[in-house]
């Protein structure tokens, strides 16, 4: 901690100011990617409510589900988790090509088999793919946290991400949590899926889909042999009255930022892993 911050903790100590015992919080984990054939990234699982503040815990961003280069064979890659002490929010589900990797805080889309699963409390299920068999495929939405993924359909195309929750912790409405749209081949006036809510990413058709939106936890959006879209990082927020202490310290791998709004102390991390102190 720096002298200035040691010398403000001290001040408000000095004025009886309390260590906060308790904290309203939001844990957002990373979004996975899109699949290469062609569903939608799952939405980074959503945890949010009140607990208590131990002394010390750690505080960990997870990162988003990282792209992979086009190819309809490819499968994407899951968000990380998030965590908050032992508040633990469980990565997103990538899209995949027909491997197991579908499922985490939400469920991607499905690609040549099932949607991915959502967790009860963090998120939903993703939504099912479309195939004529012979010369048409799509993808399904990553699910969201606040809806399922929507389906593929066979004259529509990739299914729409799942929409995410609104959340006023940080003192205005934002909405996290999308599922990544659906991928689609070309043809007969299908299109691909849009991101839902929250920070999802538009599917496409050959090439790049849109990636996630950072600190939402917004699924990637699938593609048909093109490249696919990452998923959005997680975000975790603390928010106490201020009539409590600022926190002692903060680790160092940490990237975050301290806001006041509404007589509440509110500490927004965005990125990276640390010990946090009351």
């Amino acid at each position: 901690m720096s002298g200035a911050l040691q010398a403000v903790f001290q001040n408000q100590r000095s004025f009886g100011l309390p260590a906060p015992t308790a904290a309203d919080y939001l844990v957002v984990a990373g979004g996975g990617s899109g699949g290469g054939y062609a569903g939608g990234g799952g939405a980074g699982g959503y945890k949010s409510g009140n607990a208590g503040l131990s002394a010390s815990f750690t505080v960990t961003v997870g990162a988003g589900g990282s792209a992979v280069a086009g190819g309809s064979g490819i499968d994407g890659n899951a968000g990380s988790n998030s965590a908050l002490g032992g508040i633990t929010s469980t990565g997103g589900g990538a899209g995949a090509s027909g491997g197991t990797v579908r499922n985490g805080g939400s469920g991607a889309g499905g690609t040549n088999g099932d949607p991915g699963t959502g967790i009860s409390g963090q998120g939903n299920n993703g939504g099912t793919w479309s195939t004529d068999g012979v010369t048409y495929a799509a993808g399904g939405g990553g699910g969201g946290a606040s809806a399922v993924g929507g389906n593929a359909g066979p004259t529509t195309g990739g299914g729409n991400g799942g929409a995410g929750l609104a959340s006023s912790i940080t003192g205005s409405s934002i909405t996290r949590g999308g599922g990544g749209g659906g991928g689609t081949q070309s043809g007969g006036g299908r299109v691909p899926g849009s991101g839902g809510a929250g920070g999802g990413g538009a599917g496409n058709v050959s090439s790049t889909a849109t990636s996630g939106t950072a600190n939402t936890g917004g699924g990637g959006g699938g593609t048909y042999g093109g490249n696919m879209g990452a998923g959005g990082s997680g975000i975790v927020v603390i928010s106490y009255p201020s009539t409590n202490a600022d926190l002692t310290s903060i680790g160092g791998g940490l990237t975050y930022t301290k806001t006041t709004s509404g007589g509440n102390t509110i500490y927004t991390f965005t990125a990276g892993t640390g010990t946090v102190t009351v």
